[in-house]
C-alpha cells in the first residue's frame, strides 16, 4: 500500500503574494468561481486602513465560497501581526461548518512571505493545516523594465566605487523575497509586456530565484484551479530552503512604506480623476493608489485600480441605501513620499 501523505487530514492552505498591484485579487476572484467544486475560505490582507480587495472578493461569493469565508484583515502586516490577526482568523475558518476544503490567503503587497510561512508551526494550528503551495505573482511588463531587479556585477562595481552608494531598494527586497519563497511563478499582463517583455521577465525571474521555479504566463487572472490548488508542497516544512533578506532578524519592519486615505465627496468626471492620479505617480513615485469614486449622477459606484502612473477604472455596483455616496482611495507610497496636503492637493485637483 501507498505511503499515506504527510499532510493528510490537514486543510490546505495557499499563499498568494505578489507586488502591488500584480492581479492577486483578479485571480483570486477567478479561483472563486472556478475551484473545481473546493470549498474556498479567502483571507485578505490589506495595507492601509480602508479594506477594497475583501470587499471586491465578498462581490464574488457563491455558495460554495460565502461571503462569511471571505476574512479581511486591514491596516496591518499579516507576517508582522500573527498572533493578534492570523491565527485567531485561521482558527475561525477551520470552525467553520462546513469546513473549507482550501483557505487562500492574499497578502499585501509589502508583505513578506517568510515570516507568515513560519507561522504554521504555530502550536495551535501546526498539525490542523498545511501550506500547500506559495504562489508569487510578477507583472511581466514590470519585471520586463527592471524595476524589481539589479545587475549584480554592475552593483558591486559601483559599491566598490563608492562604499556609500547603496542602489538595494526596499521594493527590489520586498520582490526577491517572494520569488525566494515561491513554488509557482504567475507571470502577469503578458499583454502588455509582448513576447519580448515576456521572455526578459523570464530571464529576470531565472536569474533572480534561488533555486528553479516553474513559470506560468496568465492574463486576466484565467488559469485552471488545479495548475494552483493541490500543490502538496507543505512549504512549512522547507523553509530553509527559501531565503529572505531578512534571515536572522527577530523581526522586520515595514517602515520604508506607508499609506494614508483619501476621502472626499462627489466627482464629475472619471477621466479627470484618472489624470490626477497619473499626474501624482510621476509626481510623488506613489506605488499604488485603489478604492472607490462616486460619480455625480450615477447610481453605480467606481471602482479604481493604479499601479504607479497604470490606472483602470470600472463601475463595479450600485451603491447602497445605506452608504454614504463619498470617494475613498488607500494611496501607497515609500515613507518619506506620503505628505497628506501634497495628495490630498492633487486629488483634488
Amino acid at each position: 500500500m501507498a505511503a499515506l501523505s504527510p499532510t493528510l487530514g490537514k486543510v490546505p492552505v495557499t499563499i498568494v503574494t505578489g507586488f502591488l498591484g500584480a492581479g492577486k485579487t483578479t485571480l483570486i476572484s477567478h479561483l472563486i468561481r472556478n475551484a473545481g467544486g473546493r470549498r474556498l475560505a479567502i483571507v485578505v490582507n490589506e495595507f492601509g486602513t480602508l479594506g477594497i480587495d475583501g470587499d471586491i472578493l465578498k462581490g464574488c461569493a457563491i455558495p460554495d465560497c460565502p461571503a462569511e469565508n471571505v476574512v479581511e484583515l486591514a491596516n496591518g502586516c499579516i507576517c508582522c501581526t500573527v498572533a493578534d490577526d492570523f491565527i485567531p482568523t485561521v482558527e475561525h475558518l477551520l470552525a467553520l461548518d462546513p469546513r473549507p476544503d482550501h483557505i487562500v490567503i492574499e497578502t499585501s503587497g509589502l508583505a513578506l512571505p517568510k515570516p507568515l510561512l513560519k507561522a504554521f508551526d504555530w502550536p495551535a494550528i501546526r498539525s490542523r493545516i498545511t501550506v500547500d503551495g506559495v504562489i508569487a505573482l510578477a507583472d511581466a511588463e514590470a519585471v520586463a523594465a527592471g524595476r524589481f531587479a539589479t545587475d549584480v556585477a554592475a552593483l558591486d562595481a559601483q559599491r566598490a566605487a563608492d562604499p556609500g552608494i547603496d542602489h538595494e531598494t526596499p521594493l527590489a527586497e520586498v520582490f526577491e523575497d517572494q520569488l525566494a519563497c515561491a513554488d509557482l511563478v504567475l507571470l502577469t499582463k503578458g499583454d502588455l509586456a509582448g513576447a519580448e517583455g515576456l521572455a526578459a521577465a523570464r530571464a529576470t525571474i531565472a536569474a533572480t530565484a534561488p533555486r528553479p521555479v516553474p513559470v506560468v504566463e496568465l492574463v486576466d487572472g484565467v488559469i485552471d484551479a488545479s495548475v494552483i490548488l493541490g500543490l502538496d508542497a507543505a512549504a512549512e516544512d522547507d523553509i530553509a530552503a527559501r531565503p529572505s533578506h531578512h534571515d536572522g532578524e527577530e523581526e522586520h519592519e515595514h517602515d520604508d512604506f506607508d499609506s494614508l486615505v483619501h476621502e472626499s465627496g462627489e466627482i464629475d468626471d472619471p477621466a479627470t480623476l484618472v489624470t490626477r492620479i497619473e499626474a501624482l505617480a510621476r509626481s510623488a513615485d506613489v506605488l499604488r493608489v485603489k478604492g472607490y469614486a462616486a460619480v455625480r449622477g450615477k447610481p453605480m459606484r467606481l471602482l479604481v485600480q493604479a499601479v504607479g502612473a497604470r490606472v483602470r477604472v470600472q463601475y463595479d455596483r450600485p451603491w447602497r441605501a445605506d452608504e454614504a455616496r463619498v470617494t475613498r482611495l488607500v494611496v501607497v507610497a515609500e515613507h518619506d513620499r506620503i505628505d497628506p496636503a501634497v495628495i490630498g492637493a492633487a486629488l483634488a485637483g
